[in-house]
């Protein structure tokens, strides 16, 4: 494949991070200077893609005019080259409605839609639901499929119907279905990113065109050596990545929620000036930070 049909394969980009939301040190306010400073870091490291308001976002805990402000503060400070996605599905459809129609007024470039959570809608709820959200603009739909949370998995059947529809081109997975995926990709024309660290590889090695990553805002060009490494066939070197990514993703996905651990960590390395939080999350205590601490010294991130 080469370097143009990667292109257009790739609808959102290749290298994705969930980023996260700098808050100011009280927890009070949305530090948009601070926003836009990571937006350009994450893109220096290798990064073409950046996800707003995603659960890493503590996008639940944002009000719209941060989120409105926020996609509007990044989408600024990387210019138009850099794919900016927000994320916009809620488990309300007139509201996530609305948030899809005020972020497309911003020039953003696409649409995260999340299965919606807590209410657990049948899929037949789901379709309605996010054919509404991607009906209402002309923007770009990336999927996101992460039953851990939502409690509803997208079926077989659903990603068959919603693949049919002209906006919606990605599923962001953190499922783990690999052959439903694979069944998916043959039979329609969504891509898929894999929205799960700990199997970058194995997503990419069976046709994921990226990824939209938690831990590449922490390890963005060992992210990208992968990516790379998979597209000129070169499984050794896309293995050596992600073995030194291993303990990295272990210390961010594993043992606290990764919204924390992602913060705690950028500002171990100097890219945030600290880690506040918005309640319910607390920031990490003095053993995590020592576990982070370890874990990118051991891959050279620090």
């Amino acid at each position: 494949m080469t370097s143009t049909d990667l292109r257009l394969a790739r609808p959102f980009g290749a290298v994705g991070t969930a980023m996260v939301t700098p808050l100011t040190e009280d927890g009070h306010k949305v530090d948009l200077d601070v926003a836009q400073q990571l937006a350009v870091h994450v893109v220096e490291h290798g990064h073409d893609m950046i996800v707003v308001s995603g659960t890493t976002g503590e996008a639940p805990t944002l009000t719209d005019v941060e989120k409105i402000e926020l996609a509007r503060a990044v989408r600024e400070a990387v210019g138009p080259e850099i794919t900016v996605v927000a994320g916009v599905g809620t488990y309300d459809t007139a509201h996530s409605i609305d948030l899809a129609r005020e972020h497309a007024k911003l020039g953003v470039d696409g649409l995260l839609v999340v299965t919606p959570y807590y209410s657990k809608p049948s899929q037949a709820g789901i379709i309605s639901h996010t054919t509404a959200i991607a009906d209402s603009t002309d923007l770009p739909v990336m999927l996101y499929d992460i039953p851990g949370r939502t409690g509803t998995p997208l079926s077989y059947e659903t990603l068959l119907r919603l693949g049919d529809n002209p906006r919606i081109l990605a599923v962001k997975d953190a499922k783990a279905d690999l052959q439903q995926a694979s069944r998916i990709m043959e039979q329609t024309d969504l891509v898929y990113y894999s929205g799960e660290d700990g199997l970058n590889l194995p997503w990419l090695s069976i046709g994921a065109v990226g990824i939209v990553s938690v831990v590449g805002q922490v390890a963005g060009e060992l992210e990208k050596a992968m990516i790379d490494a998979v597209d000129r066939f070169d499984l050794a070197a896309a293995r050596e990545a992600h073995h030194r990514l291993v303990p990295v993703v272990d210390a961010i996905m594993n043992h606290m929620p990764g919204a924390v651990a992602a913060k705690a960590a950028l500002h171990l390395q100097g890219v945030l000036p600290h880690a506040a939080m918005r309640g319910p999350h607390v920031p990490a205590d003095a053993d995590q930070l020592r576990m982070l601490s370890a874990a990118l010294d051991a891959a050279g991130l620090l």
